[in-house]
C-alpha cells in the first residue's frame, strides 16, 4: 500500500517510522508556536495525504511528549477521511503548568493507517439481548 504525500510548506518533512513494526509514523510542526497552561492550538504539519482505499489516517498524541511534558492531542483519535485533501493539522493542548514551546521541525503527534469498515444502518425497533445487556461506565469494576 502506498501513501501519497504532497509537501507544501518548505519547513515540511515527511513521515517516518521511528523504528522497525512501529505502527506509527512521526509527524512535525512546521511552525513555531507557545502553548500556555491549558492553551489549545492548530499547529500544521504542512503534508497533504491522498490515502489508499478504503482506510483513514488516525492522528494520536506522542506518549513522551505526553508523560514529559503534559502535551497531547485534543481530540484523539484524529481522523482524516480518504477523501480529504487538505493539509494535515494537529490540535495541541498544554495540560502543563508551564509555557511550551513547539518548534519547527519538533515531533509533534503520529500517524497510524488503518483499515475502515463502512456499514450499513438499518433501523430496528428493538435490539437482541446479550450478556451484558446494558452495563457500562464502570459496571465491570473500575
Amino acid at each position: 500500500m502506498k501513501l501519497k504525500i504532497e509537501l507544501i510548506n518548505e519547513n515540511a518533512k515527511l513521515p517516518d517510522y521511528a523504528h522497525e513494526g512501529d505502527a506509527g509514523m512521526d509527524l512535525y510542526a512546521v511552525e513555531n508556536v507557545i502553548l500556555n497552561p491549558g492553551e489549545r492550538k492548530l499547529v500544521g504539519t504542512g503534508l497533504k495525504i491522498q490515502l489508499p482505499p478504503n482506510t483513514e489516517a488516525q492522528i494520536r498524541p506522542k506518549s513522551g511528549l505526553a508523560l514529559k511534558k503534559g502535551i497531547t492531542l485534543l481530540n484523539t483519535p484524529g481522523t482524516v477521511d480518504e477523501g480529504y485533501r487538505g493539509e494535515v493539522g494537529v490540535i495541541l493542548i498544554n495540560h502543563s503548568q508551564e509555557v511550551y514551546p513547539v518548534e519547527i521541525g519538533q515531533k509533534i503527534a503520529q500517524m497510524v493507517i488503518m483499515p475502515v469498515t463502512r456499514v450499513t444502518v438499518e433501523k430496528v425497533d428493538s435490539l437482541e439481548n446479550s450478556d451484558r445487556g446494558e452495563g457500562g461506565f464502570g459496571s465491570t469494576g473500575v
